[in-house]
């Protein structure tokens, strides 16, 4: 009954999927090349992304129900465009865990991440109070044996705009845990509409 129950879930997130351009990718580049040799597990240009909520593990009639809030919460509310700028790291430089791509403050997905977490708590779903601090994950680090140059590589791009992307949908994704790596796996995509155009255009991916 357990096995069944578990077969049910599926590990899932809502989230913007980055295309990085070339500014982005030249920095991660120096980034590879300047730790080459330190235990950092770099994430794959193609599951670029920015969460706005996990959920973890959720049975089917869940992830249905999220879908439908999120239909909802996309119409009107529009388009708009998030700035990448400069680099940093959880926990911190001295034992960095995490290092990332900063995204600039923006009203928008401020407003977006707010009403998807209304959406969720009214689905029955709550998800881990804390202060929303999008950014992109770049690579996960078990170990920094040179901290200097790390230090150096994250201090030279602080301040460097690296990638603009217009938002124009947000994913329902479900994660997938290989052996090879996560494979993030679009399970629903929901565009934000403009308020003039009021309906939903919503694509599935099979």
């Amino acid at each position: 009954m357990i096995l069944k129950h578990l077969i049910n879930m599926k590990r899932i997130f809502i989230g913007v999927k980055i295309d990085p351009g070339e500014t982005l990718m030249n920095m991660i580049t120096y980034f590879r090349e300047g730790l080459n040799g330190e235990r950092i597990k770099w994430t794959e240009s193609g599951n670029f992304h920015i969460t706005i909520a996990f959920l973890g593990d959720t049975e089917e009639d869940k992830v249905k129900a999220v879908g439908q809030m999120l239909s909802t919460v996309c119409t009107g509310s529009g388009d708009f465009e998030i700035i990448i700028r400069g680099a940093g790291v959880f926990k911190n430089l001295k034992d960095p865990r995490i290092v990332w791509a900063s995204i600039e403050p923006s009203a928008e997905l401020i407003r977006l991440f707010e009403s998807v977490k209304l959406g969720l708590k009214d689905t029955g779903i709550t998800i881990e109070e804390r202060n929303f601090r999008p950014h992109l994950t770049l690579g996960r680090i078990k170990s920094i044996n040179n901290n200097t140059a790390f230090a150096s590589l994250i201090d030279r791009y602080q301040t460097t705009i690296l990638h603009r992307q217009k938002v124009s949908e947000i994913i329902l994704f479900e994660s997938v845990l290989l052996n090879s790596g996560p494979v993030y796996k679009p399970l629903e995509k929901f565009a934000l509409t403009d308020k003039r155009r009021g309906e939903v255009e919503k694509g599935r991916t099979g």
